[in-house]
């Protein structure tokens, strides 16, 4: 059936080409779905193929409406088969906004089933592109690259003007204060949120980065109020009508939604406000389940955050919830794909390495405390402790609770790392 429809799709789009002369534009093609138009049409102008638009439309929907391995491959093979289709050698606007906006969806894709690299690339390509009009747009996928792509971004941010300038001034500048966060340089990372506090820009990623920033330095009502507004804003906006919502990968409103979801659950969490962290973190969980696929990795990073919330309870309160918490662990390790614990530590390739850490830190103390089980919770604990790599915070610190600490560790959902 899939394959039947993209080349019913590749047939039109050809014959719209050879009756057209100027490449993959289609004269009556079908209406486009709103996620479509407002993905590919931004305040430039920048208009892409039709056609084009069709088959992209159609493996995005395909690839996220079954969450599967399966489906994203299938989706992935249409992109594939639409790009095959742009003319490399037509250099004008359109083609090339055809070309970028397929390597687009195609980066966006495989951002969202874990294939950093494969997406890195597809963005390079994109930049490559002369008469694009998305090649500044690529910095907002947020990887272990992030430092590489924001130089591209600080570069070519003289190109824009007027309001949307500084805007964009903002967004990059809480990018660059939440990169620094992530490398343990608070000092540095607070000069740069300071310096992005814009009435007009402080809203959905910056009010988040800013907000993560103020919790993991124990400013709790500050951040409250900040993860209550990027919430608020970006659930006000139902359509998601960011023109450049497909850049922005793990950076999109919806994304952003659910970090901060998840960032004020776990701030209730440290508040000790357990009855509302969890129905918090639950309502995010099945929201996630639905946006993701209950088997994407990113669940296992919010079953992570259930679990810590479960065993800072348990230690507050004095009782117990181990049975809970193992099992939140087991299943939120499984989603993650972690690695054996025969693979050394420091050595082990493994994505979302804090959220791994951390949970078999965890976890570690779950096992430990029992003594049938103790030698596979040492082995576990020293596997966790090489892995972990937080700069600003040993694993010890992190899973150290107190009620008179104000610092403590923050898991951001967008990217799966731990401040």
């Amino acid at each position: 059936m899939m394959l039947s429809t993209v080349l019913k799709l590749s047939r039109a789009a050809m014959t719209t080409a050879r009756v057209t002369g100027i490449g993959l534009l289609s004269c009556t093609p079908p209406p486009l779905s709103p996620s479509s138009s407002r993905f590919f049409y931004g305040p430039k102008g920048s208009n892409a193929s039709p056609a084009a638009l069709q088959m992209i439309d159609y493996a995005l929907s395909h690839a996220r409406s079954l969450k599967s391995d399966e489906s994203y491959a299938q989706g992935l093979l249409v992109l594939e088969q639409c790009l095959s289709m742009q003319s490399n050698e037509v250099d004008d606007v359109t083609s090339q906004n055809s070309r970028a906006i397929v390597l687009l969806a195609m980066s966006n894709l495989l951002f969202e089933r874990g294939a950093f690299d494969d997406a890195i690339d597809k963005l390079q390509i994109i930049q490559g592109l002369e008469h694009s009009h998305l090649g500044n747009d690529t910095s907002r996928v947020l990887t272990d690259k992030w430092l590489q792509l924001f130089v591209n971004v600080t570069a070519d941010i003289d190109c824009y003007n007027g309001v949307g300038s500084k805007v964009l001034n903002v967004h990059v500048k809480a990018l660059k204060g939440l990169v620094e966060l992530v490398h343990g340089n608070l000092e540095s990372a607070e000069s740069f949120f300071q310096a992005s506090q814009d009435d007009k820009g402080c809203n959905g990623n910056v009010a988040l980065s800013y907000g993560e920033f103020l919790h993991s330095t124990g400013k709790f009502s500050l951040a409250k109020e900040l993860y209550q507004k990027a919430i608020e804003e970006i659930s006000a906006n139902k359509e998601f009508t960011d023109p450049h919502a497909l850049a922005a990968c793990c950076m999109s409103g919806r994304e952003v939604q659910l970090a901060a979801t998840c960032a004020l659950g776990q701030l209730e969490g440290h508040l000790g406000n357990f009855s509302a962290a969890e129905e918090i973190l639950t309502r995010v969980l099945t929201k996630t389940e639905e946006h993701f696929g209950s088997h994407h990795p990113n669940v296992g990073t919010i079953l992570t955050c259930i679990a810590l919330m479960f065993r800072h309870k348990a230690i507050m309160e004095h009782s117990s919830s181990l049975l809970i918490q193992e099992g939140l662990y087991r299943r939120a390790l499984d989603l993650l794909k972690a690695p054996s614990l025969e693979t050394e530590g420091t050595k082990a390739d493994v994505a979302r390495r804090d959220i791994v850490a951390l949970a078999r830190g965890a976890y570690a103390e779950v096992l430990c405390v029992q003594q049938n089980r103790k030698d596979e919770g040492e082995k576990m604990k020293s596997w966790a402790q090489t892995a972990w790599r937080n700069h600003r915070l040993s694993l010890a610190e992190a899973l150290e609770i107190s009620e008179l600490s104000s610092t403590v560790p923050v898991i951001d959902a967008r990217i799966s790392r731990a401040l």
